[in-house]
């Protein structure tokens, strides 16, 4: 499954400019109803040299999927049918990336994080509904006694109250019977957050309210990540082999959707593994930490039942020794068990037997 990522934030803060700059999607931002949707590429140098050591007749990056949502006004997500659409978007998301306006627009200051703090309240004031409706519907049970219900009713008034009080999930340091109680909630405050603080040039990448984002941000464990969208927007529109240039200009050395991916990956937890043979160079993502049988499941649901053992080798000693052979005389060939934690950049092979 493609990495799914919710972009939202307030009218006017250039969201769909970003969303242009990220994916050079074209769309157009005139039609504010609509979400945008766009499917792009993740950037990884790694695949152009396994492409060039295999020689692969099919590449397979990985990718991420990216949804323009319809900016946010004060009570939006309780506007019927348009609030219903835009909470789909938003619970269907792996995580959200905020655009803020770090930028002079001529008619409002920059209230950098006002206007985040106004999106939290939409959000939190959603995330209550869906809780109060859960702790009616458990309620009954917890009269007669389940213990357990009781337990997970409790924990979910104890989230209600505090986004009662103003506390977005993500930032309640949730025990873990809290987030199994309200795991089926898909609460939208407690999704991970990537702040995008968009400027109006090159120069502003440090600026006060872009300070003051990271501050922000930094209370909840967050990343923030400046990008002058229309700059960018532009950039992404040439052809690959002129945007070293004029990103060198501006003083950057790799586009928004490197940065953007790169903290997002950071923000979740993510890392990358490779298949890679003359028939495909593939690209696999799983959590850091995943055990190798699991890892196997992402390439198809038979290698996990059936897991034997795992193939392993580094990136960077296929890279130093030029070839699997040259690695496996190296003595850097590992056979990994079913206890094994992929890591970033491993390639490997799966040896399994068929479930029957």
């Amino acid at each position: 499954m493609p990495l799914r990522c919710g972009l939202l934030g307030r009218p006017q803060c250039g969201k769909t400019t970003v969303f242009n700059a990220i994916t050079a999607a074209h769309a157009s931002m005139f039609d504010a109803a609509e979400a945008h949707r766009a499917t792009v590429a993740i950037p990884d140098g790694r695949v152009q040299q396994l492409v060039d050591l295999y020689a692969p007749a099919k590449i397979t990056p990985s990718t991420m999927d990216l949804v323009d949502i319809p900016g946010l006004e004060e009570g939006a997500t309780a506007e019927g049918g348009r609030g219903s659409k835009l909470l789909t978007h938003i619970k269907e998301a792996d995580m959200l990336i905020h655009v803020v306006r770090c930028f002079e627009n001529g008619h409002d200051p920059i209230a950098a994080i006002h206007d985040v703090e106004l999106i939290d309240l939409e959000l939190m004031a959603a995330d209550a509904q869906t809780l109060e409706r859960k702790i009616e519907r458990i309620c009954k049970r917890a009269r007669i006694g389940d213990k357990l219900i009781i337990q997970e009713s409790e924990a979910c008034q104890r989230v209600l109250d505090r986004l009662h009080e103003g506390i977005p999930a993500r930032r309640q340091d949730l025990t873990d019977v809290e987030r199994a109680a309200v795991f089926e909630c898909t609460l939208m405050s407690l999704k991970p957050v990537l702040y995008v603080a968009n400027v109006s040039s090159s120069q502003d990448m440090d600026s006060d309210a872009v300070e003051a984002l990271r501050a922000f941000a930094a209370a909840e464990g967050s990343e923030v990540v400046p990008i002058c969208g229309r700059d960018e927007a532009d950039i992404s529109e040439l052809p690959k082999e002129d945007q070293a240039e004029f990103l060198s200009e501006l003083g950057l050395q790799e586009l928004s959707v490197e940065r953007l991916i790169h903290a997002a990956y950071n923000e979740l937890g993510l890392v990358d593994f490779f298949t890679a043979g003359p028939t495909e160079v593939h690209v696999w993502t799983c959590r850091s930490g995943c055990k190798a049988p699991a890892a196997a499941g992402k390439i198809h649901t038979d290698m996990e039942r059936g897991f034997i053992r795992m193939e392993v080798i580094a990136y960077d000693d296929l890279i130093e020794h030029g070839s699997e052979d040259a690695v496996a005389k190296a003595g850097k060939l590992r056979l990994e068990g079913k206890e094994y934690e992929i890591r970033d950049g491993d390639i490997v092979v799966i040896r399994f037997s068929p479930p029957r």
